[in-house]
């Protein structure tokens, strides 16, 4: 039994001496396992009491984190029955994917989780970062007719290039080497229309191989899961076995 609870450390148990308060602590956790699936649609949470002595925090933490994920949607509560995950949430099972493999090149670098974390959400919030950019799929791209190299024109390519490249960006793993790329220009280069959109159609071809590539990877990782883990799987197993 010993050995057992080596192995399986409590996933659950908070740091006090963290930065980060420890209601925060604990919702990002479970807010983790909802988004990625982990936690299904209907399925039933710890109690307050069960969760807390998990966590190693007050009964009242443990409530007032319940409170916060039911208001963002994420969990409903039952009057005697306890809490569930909210019903209809799409989960994103390659967000686990990404970020184990965003942490594993982190630590291949000699940094560390928390660096990563800093980093990606300062970026991610500054004017500009990803969450500013449409999410709509390269195919939905407006198709512009060439009426003249106008500014506007330029603009609108420039900015489609932009979040092509943005997108592209999030797969470098994936992007085939043997797929043209768009020629190079000195930097002081003005591109034309026609220029611009052949750089505009040699990224939607690229980011269309790299998604192809990215979800046959995801479904090697699916089959290889079993054999290696995450912290989440291992996270939703060690919950399962103790409620």
């Amino acid at each position: 039994m010993a050995q057992q609870v080596a192995s399986n450390p409590n996933p659950f148990a908070i740091d006090p001496n963290d930065e980060l308060p420890v209601g925060l602590q604990l919702t990002w956790r479970l807010r983790a396992l909802i988004a990625t699936g982990r936690l299904a649609s209907g399925e039933r949470l710890p109690s307050f009491r069960r969760l807390s002595a998990w966590a190693g925090v007050n009964v009242n933490t443990v409530r007032a984190v319940y409170a916060g994920l039911e208001q963002e949607g994420l969990v409903v509560s039952r009057q005697g029955q306890g809490t569930f995950v909210a019903e209809g949430i799409e989960p994103a099972a390659q967000l686990e994917e990404i970020a184990t493999d965003a942490l594993r090149r982190a630590q291949d670098a000699g940094l560390s989780p928390r660096q990563l974390a800093i980093v990606a959400a300062a970026c991610a919030s500054m004017p500009g970062g990803l969450e500013d950019a449409p999410a709509s799929a390269p195919s939905e791209l407006p198709d512009l007719a060439d009426e003249g190299e106008t500014i506007e024109v330029r603009h609108e390519l420039r900015r489609q290039v932009a979040r092509l490249e943005a997108e592209l960006a999030t797969y470098p793993r994936d992007l085939p080497r043997d797929l043209p790329t768009a020629p190079r220009r000195a930097s002081g280069h003005i591109a034309k229309v026609e220029e611009l959109e052949q750089t505009r159609d040699t990224l939607i071809a690229q980011l269309s191989e790299a998604q192809r590539a990215a979800e046959q990877r995801a479904r090697q990782a699916g089959r290889e899961r079993m054999q290696n883990a995450s912290p989440l799987e291992r996270a939703t197993s060690w919950w399962r076995h103790k409620v």
